[in-house]
């Protein structure tokens, strides 16, 4: 084979496999970021694995805020209105965050199926609601 056209390819596998690997890299870390979101009802219905990242959300409940006195352990319900889902959370939590205001919370289910927060959103504003949560009501009514 001419030297030239060995050459060629070469820098053409070169290529292929590099476009390869990228894509291969990109894909995998677009699949460990993507986290999705669940309704307390989709979690009761869905075979989740207990290391999945997810978010979940829908009103708090009133009355079911609990909060430690002496860390900052925080317990409350979520609910869409058909089901609800205790969550658990270490941490401050948001100024807005209150009884009857809408909350995505990110995080993982435990063994008991509560679910364990890393991190709470609460609404902004006294019309905003997180689109996913506003679309869940909507159907619900």
């Amino acid at each position: 084979m001419n030297p030239i056209r060995k050459q060629r390819l070469y820098a053409l596998i070169a290529i292929l496999i590099g476009s390869l690997l990228a894509t291969w890299l990109v894909v995998s870390a677009l699949s460990e970021n993507m986290n999705l979101f669940y309704s307390p009802t989709e979690i009761k219905e869905a075979n989740l694995d207990q290391g999945t990242l997810i978010r979940a959300g829908g009103m708090v409940k009133a009355g079911s805020i609990i909060k430690s006195k002496d860390s900052l352990d925080v317990s409350f319900t979520v609910t869409d209105y058909q089901n609800d889902l205790l969550i658990k959370y270490e941490g401050i939590l948001p100024d807005l965050f209150a009884e009857n205001a809408g909350v995505v919370v990110r995080g993982n289910l435990t063994p008991e199926g509560d679910f364990l927060a890393i991190e709470v959103l609460a609404k902004h504003d006294e019309n905003y609601m997180p689109p996913e949560v506003a679309k869940l009501l909507d159907s619900k009514e």
